[in-house]
Order: C-alpha cells, then sequence, then structure tokens
C-alpha cells in the first residue's frame, strides 16, 4: 500500500501503522479512510495529501 504525505505539515500516512490515536488500525489503505478523517498533525483533510514513493 502507498504511503501519502501532508502537503501542509509534512505528516507521513503509512499504512503499514495506520493512525492509532485517531482509531485507525494498521492496515487501513488511505482510501478507506472515513471521509472525515483528518491529519493528526495539522487537521487538514484527506484532500490535502499527495502519494509519496
Amino acid at each position: 500500500m502507498k504511503k501519502y504525505l501532508c502537503t501542509v505539515c509534512g505528516y507521513e500516512y503509512d499504512p503499514a501503522v495506520g493512525d492509532p490515536d485517531g482509531g485507525i488500525a494498521p492496515g487501513v489503505s488511505f482510501d478507506d479512510l472515513p471521509d472525515g478523517w483528518v491529519c493528526p498533525v495539522c487537521g487538514v483533510g484527506k484532500d490535502m495529501f499527495e502519494v509519496i514513493d
């Protein structure tokens, strides 16, 4: 699964890790995150993330 980078603050969403503080278990792809999920660091929405290699 691909990782995604917040273009505002640089937070990296790694599906292998998930977002435990946000209730997202490891193994959840970025596309499967709830629509209301926001960056745990700066609070922007999923539309502010881009795929990284």
